[in-house]
């Protein structure tokens, strides 16, 4: 009898009850639509990831480190942020228990999105410091202690980056040269055109006047040399913004930046040497922009030093420092590097 009664009372429960399909459907929806979301945000990392360290060339840091474990979906295209960005690149050599920030360069992306501009500041630059100035790359130092603690050499580097050029640091990425030889080794060789013969003073080898490509070993000996070259530091940062160009150059002939396949295949290679820190920005909104000026050559000026070294560094030139800062801070580095051709560096 009770039997009867409590099947006869989940016959008229049953009858009350929703259907379940509409609710296992939207339970099943939104569990997909948190995994794309997820999958988003670790591919709009990985593409910006790519993108900084394309456009330095060589540099590890940051506080974000990028981690996919899954095949990403594109990145829903969100609102570009308005007006110029610049984003500071810096390429770290590690040795000694120390950091050294051997390449720093300030990238510079036009409101119009029309290029890039890459600006090489010289590790050597005196810059302001307590108690006097210090150079560039000694900021870095300063800041890491042990040399371990790269997002803090970051962060005194950005700042004085800042404050030296009157201009906001909106992102920027750091990697080393264990880095920078996965990442060559990655995409298939970087292309370089040197408008002169380079011997190394580490292995003895040579590059030759020209165009050539480059595996990862020898992009990092490139990378590394100063030594016999005729404007020492000067000239290579001028060969860092050869490599970083034709970077750009064999990820765009290849389309890896806009192919998730590759960018989640390249990451996973690279990972551990490539992070990113991107400010207050949203992540697909800075990867878009910066594509989008990527997609043209870009041009690469120096900052304006005098050439002679005075014992404790390199100083601004006087005469065009402050004329190449106001362009800077007023979005028309076009216009001074036309007026300027003897500033830009040559990357074919």
């Amino acid at each position: 009898m009770i039997e009867d009664e409590l099947r006869a009372a989940f016959a008229r429960l049953e009858e009350s009850t929703p259907p379940v399909g509409p609710v296992r459907a939207a339970v099943d929806r939104a569990v997909i639509t948190r995994r794309r979301r997820r999958r988003r945000v670790r591919l709009a990392g990985t593409a910006l990831a790519v993108a900084a360290v394309a456009l330095v060339g060589f540099t590890a840091m940051a506080p974000r480190p990028p981690a996919p474990t899954a095949a990403p979906l594109l990145a829903t295209p969100e609102p570009e942020p308005g007006g110029a960005l610049n984003l500071l690149l810096l390429g770290v050599d590690q040795s000694a228990g120390s950091s050294r920030a051997d390449s720093v360069l300030l990238v510079h992306v036009p409101a119009d999105r029309s290029r890039l501009y890459l600006v090489s500041l010289p590790r050597d630059l005196l810059v302001p410091a307590p108690g006097g100035t210090e150079k560039l790359n000694a900021t870095f130092s300063r800041a890491t202690g042990s040399g371990t603690d790269l997002a803090a050499g970051y962060r005194a580097t950005r700042q004085a980056v800042a404050r030296l050029t009157g201009v906001r640091v909106d992102a920027g990425a750091v990697l080393t040269y264990p880095g920078a030889r996965d990442l060559t080794d990655a995409v298939g060789g970087v292309p370089v055109c040197l408008p002169e013969p380079v011997r190394s003073v580490h292995t003895e080898r040579r590059f030759p006047a020209g165009c050539q490509r480059l595996d990862g070993a020898a992009a990092v000996d490139l990378l590394r040399q100063r030594y016999g070259l005729r404007d020492g530091g000067l000239d290579r940062d001028r060969n860092a913004a050869r490599y970083a160009a034709g970077l750009l150059r064999q990820m765009r002939e290849r389309g890896t930046a806009t192919d998730p396949a590759q960018l989640n295949r390249l990451l996973i290679r690279i990972g551990p040497a490539v992070t990113v820190d991107a400010g207050d920005l949203s992540l697909p909104a800075l990867v878009g922009a910066t594509a989008r000026a990527g997609a043209a050559e870009p041009v690469a000026v120096a900052f304006p030093v005098l050439a002679e070294w005075n014992g404790r560094g390199y100083e601004a030139d006087p005469e065009l420092t402050p004329g190449f800062l106001d362009a800077l801070r007023a979005d028309r580095l076009g216009e001074w590097a036309a007026a300027h051709p003897a500033r830009v560096t040559s990357l074919r």
